[in-house]
């Protein structure tokens, strides 16, 4: 497997962000990251989409769609679209009719902030997602850079605080945004968790204080969304933008908040009698599987089985765990920063059965 930095759900000037589609592709080939993927409220830009190069190093950048029922009131229920190709908007007043179109259409649909609070103090309504009867999805937005930004700003003193510490917002993704993963997991439904930077560079003032909200170049150094590819990237268009879809599609990714430590080289795979797997893959447990974790560093990790902790290890860089029991496996890590303990890796499950 090939492993790349996919960096998602960014806005430009054709809905509510500041940067261009090339000044975004720029920062992030400055930043190192591998691919980015660009999602403007309710417009699909078709033209955009190739590689960008500069100084030698490039960057793939992808154009999907951020949908939703602009005439509802909150706007609630975002589903982010990667792969479509096509104009889907007008599809956004059903949900379940959007996700049937996103499947005719050949793309993948990922909930988007499915853990939205409000901030009551600068009057921004819940946008959680609430349609959860629907069916079709391929996965949800499980750590939202932008919903966790907004769930701290309780006061303005708090608001100016984080607008000049940005360091300081990232956690981990909501508890309630796990519960609900596990949730659908549990009742047998693969769901692929990714990261989200919801990057919009708004410029902010509060009194004499003027602030990029977080800028475009600090999103692609935290919360990040690690694909494993079948082949490595080649710099064509058409057979990378498959091999980037295909990876999300199957699952075979994590969710890596690279700021603290880089987390590139994470690795959980499951190695059966006669077969070997990794995230997002189905494995049988007869005779045995052997559950094996791979750190880019020591760090605190735990393994899960069906949403609930079955192992902890401290100060480890990796470790293996035998099972023969069936169930849904995934793996979290935490590390110190900023004198805190903090979400580094959410892998995506393996399914043992």
């Amino acid at each position: 497997m090939h492993e790349y930095v996919v960096n998602l759900h960014m806005h430009t000037p054709y809905s509510d962000g500041t940067r261009s589609h090339t000044e975004i592709a720029q920062t992030a080939i400055r930043a190192g990251v591998d691919v980015v993927i660009i999602t403007d409220h309710n417009v699909w830009v078709n033209g955009p989409e190739n590689y960008y190069h500069e100084d030698g190093k490039g960057v793939l950048l992808l154009v999907g769609e951020e949908i939703h029922n602009q005439a509802r009131d909150p706007q609630k229920s975002h589903l982010l679209v990667f792969g479509a190709r096509c104009e889907l908007a007008h599809l956004g007043h059903n949900p379940q009719l959007l996700l049937d179109g996103v499947r005719e259409a050949g793309g993948l649909a990922f909930i988007a902030h499915p853990v939205d609070p409000p901030s009551e103090t600068f009057g921004e309504t819940d946008l959680s997602w609430d349609d959860w009867d629907v069916h079709g999805f391929t996965g949800l937005e499980l750590w939202n850079a932008m919903s966790e930004f907004k769930s701290l700003l309780t006061s303005k003193l708090a608001a100016v605080y984080y607008a000049f510490n940005p360091t300081a917002i990232a956690h981990a993704p909501f508890a309630a945004a796990l519960q609900k993963w596990d949730e659908l997991l549990n009742q047998g439904r693969r769901v692929v968790a990714i990261g989200g930077s919801d990057a919009h560079a708004l410029r902010g003032s509060l009194g004499p204080f003027k602030r990029t909200l977080f800028p475009y170049e600090f999103h692609f150094k935290a919360i990040n969304t690690h694909i494993q590819t079948s082949e490595p990237l080649s710099g064509d268009l058409e057979t990378d933008r498959r091999l980037v879809l295909e990876a999300f599609k199957k699952g075979r990714v994590f969710i890596g908040y690279d700021l603290p430590a880089p987390t590139r080289g994470f690795n959980f795979r499951a190695q059966g009698l006669n077969s070997k797997v990794t995230m997002g893959e189905e494995i049988s447990s007869k005779n045995g599987v052997t559950l094996q974790i791979r750190l880019p560093q020591r760090a605190e990790f735990r393994l899960l089985k069906n949403g609930e902790v079955i192992k902890s290890w401290n100060d480890r860089d990796g470790a293996a765990h035998i099972t023969t029991e069936t169930g849904v496996y995934r793996v979290e890590a935490y590390i110190e920063f900023r004198g805190k303990r903090r979400g580094w890796i959410f892998s995506n499950p393996i399914f043992v059965k």
